[in-house]
């Protein structure tokens, strides 16, 4: 009956990420620790938790054992909020006067801790009961555990507490700090329902990086592992891992035009709604031109791109796709496409995940451009993983219908110098190889598909480049041997994509 109870009834965090993670909130009425070192959050966290609590008409109650009033107010307004109808309450626990003057106070017969520790909890309790609070947070634990001393004194209190408050019907946060010397000390975590963990840490570059996971929940259903968190005014903003197998709708079978013929004929029709391709060439090679090909041809049908800009700003990508006839200033200005300059030393890989998420589900994409995989890898803190989350990524995004296109720049430029900066090629429905190479002295490009698992495709290469300014693709180059290798021999008499012999060709790519 108890569990049932529990699972029946949630209390909201305030923390939209977290309560999603938490499948809508806390069970109502029980004992909840949160962990985590010095500025992490713990208390941010706690003054929203009480402010969502407030919002419902819930009463909250915030003891604090560390800091002062002036300061949780100072917190406060650093996130625009106002403190005015949650009751702050101050328990001192330090010297007194004549302590700091070095005059130690006498105890006959009682241990100290029994002293400050029984008087500390009778100062909470009547408190507590004087306000009748559905809603406590206690900052911090650290404290009632250096005045009880004992570690059995400190658990014997700890018990009366939690029977007091789930007797009252109060859902209660306690807060702890996470230290080298506690390593080892679970007695906290056995006596509650829950178990909140937050950590921070610090890369050679960029911003702090702060994840948060739900180490114990009793009785209910909950998101496991790691999920980022950033602090913002306003408060935790908590960015759930994706997980795409509980995001499935059915994938579409019909095919989405670059508005290219040839290439289109190259891709077998076009672009399988619902799947991934990599643009995979050299620097400069058109494979970010072919993307916004894909997103213009879109807008042009009345469907929505995104394209998540990592390697230049949103005014270049603008203007080199106007310069290609791509209308993308148009576009963009009247929503049929959106621009998203991300920042790889500011963004939590997690986050990244969710701005994509939104742009689905709030906004209708049916087309997600990533330009590029490179810059995704440097949003990612620890490589090995990189593989994993853009897995689940691909995965969602095909389960939601959309198509999309992961720009991936590879170093090196002719031949066997070519390398990739992470193999995901194996993740991607479909994989378009973009190439140099050198003719009669000038340096063309080629491209192919070399990849297509929802249907078939041309086994051909074709050239491609802009002229009089439009992308355009050239027929099958079956007069070239070797073009993949950057230096190809020439065997017969061919046109360029503008018509002009091979002889009399002037760089039109």
């Amino acid at each position: 009956m108890e569990q049932t109870k529990s699972v029946g009834r949630r209390v909201a965090t305030g923390v939209a990420g977290l309560d999603a993670i938490l499948s809508g909130g806390l069970p109502r009425d029980r004992l909840y620790l949160v962990q985590g070192d010095p500025g992490v959050g713990k208390t941010t966290l706690a003054l929203q938790f009480l402010l969502e609590g407030q919002r419902v008409g819930e009463t909250g109650l915030y003891v604090t054992l560390g800091e002062t009033r002036e300061e949780l107010v100072d917190v406060a307004a650093s996130h625009n909020w106002k403190l005015d109808g949650i009751d702050i309450f101050e328990i001192s626990t330090g010297e007194s006067e004549e302590g700091l003057r070095g005059e130690e106070e006498s105890y006959d017969v009682f241990h100290p801790s029994e002293i400050e520790l029984g008087e500390v909890m009778r100062t909470l309790i009547d408190e507590a009961k004087r306000v009748n609070a559905t809603r406590v947070v206690i900052d911090s634990l650290s404290e009632l555990r250096l005045l009880a001393r004992d570690p059995l004194r400190f658990r014997r209190q700890m018990l009366a507490l939690k029977h007091f408050f789930v007797g009252r019907g109060a859902t209660v946060l306690l807060l702890d700090a996470i230290s080298a010397e506690k390593i080892g000390d679970l007695q906290s975590n056995t006596l509650v329902h829950g178990v909140i963990l937050l950590e921070q840490t610090v890369p050679p570059f960029g911003s702090k990086r702060r994840r948060l996971s739900v180490a114990k929940l009793r009785g209910v259903r909950f998101d496991d592992g790691y999920h980022d968190f950033k602090i913002e005014t306003g408060g935790l903003r908590v960015f759930p891992r994706l997980i795409a197998s509980v995001h499935t709708n059915g994938k579409p079978k019909d095919t989405a035009s670059s508005g290219l013929p040839e290439l289109d004929a190259l891709l077998g029709g076009g672009l399988t709604r619902g799947s991934s391709t990599i643009l995979m060439g050299p620097a400069g090679s058109g494979k970010s031109s072919i993307a916004g090909q894909f997103i213009a041809a879109a807008a042009d049908r009345g469907e929505m791109g995104v394209a998540y800009i990592f390697d230049e700003s949103v005014s270049t990508f603008c203007a080199r796709s106007d310069g290609i006839g791509l209308g993308m200033h148009e576009k963009v200005a009247d929503g049929r496409i959106k621009l998203v300059q991300v920042d790889p030393g500011e963004l939590a890989p997690f986050e990244f995940a969710q701005l994509v998420r939104n742009s689905v589900e709030k906004d209708g994409a049916k087309f997600v451009v990533i330009d590029s995989l490179n810059g995704y890898m440097n949003a990612t803190p620890d490589e090995r993983f990189l593989v994993v989350q853009l897995h689940e990524l691909l995965t969602y995004l095909g389960n939601k219908g959309v198509c999309t296109l992961i720009v991936v720049a590879q170093s090196g430029m002719l031949g066997p110098s070519m390398q990739n900066p992470v193999d995901a090629s194996y993740l991607a429905d479909s994989v378009v190889l973009f190439r140099y190479f050198e003719h009669a002295g000038h340096v063309l490009k080629a491209i192919s598909v070399i990849k297509k698992r929802t249907g078939p495709h041309e086994v051909t290469i074709r050239e491609f480049g802009v002229s009089n300014g439009r992308i355009r693709v050239g027929q099958p180059l079956k007069d070239f041997r070797g073009v993949m290798t950057g230096v190809p021999l020439y065997q017969g008499t061919g046109t360029s994509l503008t018509g002009e012999s091979n002889e009399g060709r002037r760089g039109s790519t």
